[in-house]
């Protein structure tokens, strides 16, 4: 793991990596395409076949194209030098995107749902056969749309969502054509608006815990993968610190982690090798990037005991 750590005089250490997040700008592209063309093949055989599980799922799919937009967007912005109105660059946009995602997805639904239940009382017939075929090239779609972000899936929460949505959307598509399967052999209409409910609550499910996290990081929250008592603990016990406090961690982006605390030291030494060794310590074992630490040698006439 690549990086560097710069001292700042006897009180003040400060380090990052320069290592970059995987590019994911050519996947983003590719599944927008891919997915856009699959809407319109939606869109056409679901007024053809009187199918609203097929129109449901292609709305659902546009607010997916447009996620993935969203995501893209911010990514490219993401990648933006810092200024000296922007410190800390755009990265921060690949969060919003995250939380615009979500909130795009709830709106998607309700509408969905709304038009469902509205329909449960008078199904209406549909062309199952076409449902199914159409529901079939679905999960050709979704499931290689899904494949490019898999490899990202665990590093960045631009790419998770991306990939859950794919994933669900596949699983959604094969749901879809199994009720056209079953509507072609035994005329239950009332499947169709049944199956849009369930599409609903899938969506629901696995937009619920992107939406409870990008809107956590939005909010400063420590990321779900860094225990902040487990760090504190961590810095506690290496060799030369006598005690920590003000100790902050937040998300700089979907993929970069930043950490501040203050410091006591054992004795009054200037201690460059420490400041390094925290940097890369805390680097190594919580993947935090970007660490700041101020170094007090009293505790009595220092900050220690200011909230």
């Amino acid at each position: 793991m690549s990086g560097h750590s710069h001292n700042h005089g006897p009180s003040h250490g400060h380090g990052h990596s320069h290592t970059p997040p995987k590019d994911f700008g050519r996947a983003f592209l590719i599944g927008i395409a891919l997915n856009t063309a699959f809407i319109a093949i939606e869109v056409i055989a679901g007024f053809f076949a009187d199918s609203l599980s097929l129109l449901a799922d292609a709305g659902h799919n546009l607010s997916d194209v447009l996620g993935l937009v969203l995501a893209w967007v911010a990514a490219m912005l993401a990648k933006r030098p810092a200024s000296q109105r922007y410190t800390y660059g755009l990265k921060r946009t690949t969060i919003l995107a995250a939380l615009a995602n979500a909130l795009l997805l709830f709106v998607g639904v309700g509408g969905i749902a709304w038009e469902a239940i509205s329909r449960l009382g008078h199904p209406a017939s549909v062309q199952a056969g076409t449902v199914a075929w159409v529901a079939g090239i679905g999960i050709l779609v979704n499931g290689a749309t899904a494949m490019l972000f898999m490899s990202g899936r665990k590093d960045d929460l631009n790419v998770r969502g991306a990939f859950l949505h794919m994933a669900a959307d596949a699983a959604v598509s094969l749901g879809v054509m199994v009720t056209g399967i079953v509507m072609a052999f035994t005329d239950w209409w009332w499947i169709d608006p049944v199956t849009s409910l369930v599409i609903v609550l899938v969506i629901l499910v696995g937009t619920w815990g992107l939406f409870r996290e990008s809107l956590g990081l939005s909010l400063d929250a420590v990321p779900a993968s860094v225990d902040p008592e487990k760090v504190e603990q961590f810095l506690s016990e290496i060799g030369g610190v006598a005690s920590i406090h003000h100790l902050h961690i937040w998300a700089l982006s979907t993929t970069e982690t930043a950490l501040t605390a203050h410091i006591v030291k054992s004795d009054a030494t200037l201690d460059d090798t420490l400041l390094a060794t925290l940097k890369e310590e805390i680097e190594e074992h919580f993947g935090i990037t970007h660490t700041t630490f101020q170094v007090e040698y009293d505790p009595k006439t220092a900050c220690g005991k200011i909230s």
